[in-house]
């Protein structure tokens, strides 16, 4: 039988390298005054493996075909907050609008969610983690 060989970066591994968000909405009003305070929905990306992670997140809608490939870089031992609210390429998110998004890296990464909801002046603040493919 052939041994594994696996480098020190695999045997480290955290995380998966498919996620899904089944649960996206970003709201156009709020009132926040500042950018920190925009009603936003946020993927919090770790990669604590020693290679850059190289993303793509695919966003889904009820309506209509998906947008996407977005790509970004997470670097080694980093993390990275990408709102979705900023992905422009090749398209805008929609605002007021019902998606899911799925996240594929090729490395192992972790992936949480999060939504601040400012249009209420109480605002809302909801984190769960994705689901792991």
């Amino acid at each position: 039988m052939a041994e594994a060989h696996e480098t020190a970066d695999q045997r480290n591994a955290i995380g998966r390298t498919e996620w899904v968000i089944a649960e996206g909405y970003i709201p156009s009003g709020g009132t926040g005054g500042s950018p920190a305070l925009e009603s936003h929905e946020t993927a919090c990306i770790l990669n604590a493996s020693d290679s850059p992670a190289n993303v793509e997140i695919t966003i889904y809608f009820s309506d209509r075909e998906p947008a996407g490939p977005y790509r970004l870089t997470v670097q080694p031992r980093r993390t990275l907050h990408q709102r979705f609210n900023d992905l422009s390429d090749p398209e805008d998110v929609p605002r007021d609008t019902d998606y899911a998004a799925v996240i594929r890296s090729d490395v192992p990464i972790v992936v949480q969610h999060t939504r601040l909801d400012s249009r209420q002046s109480a605002l809302a603040l909801l984190s769960t983690i994705a689901w792991a493919g």
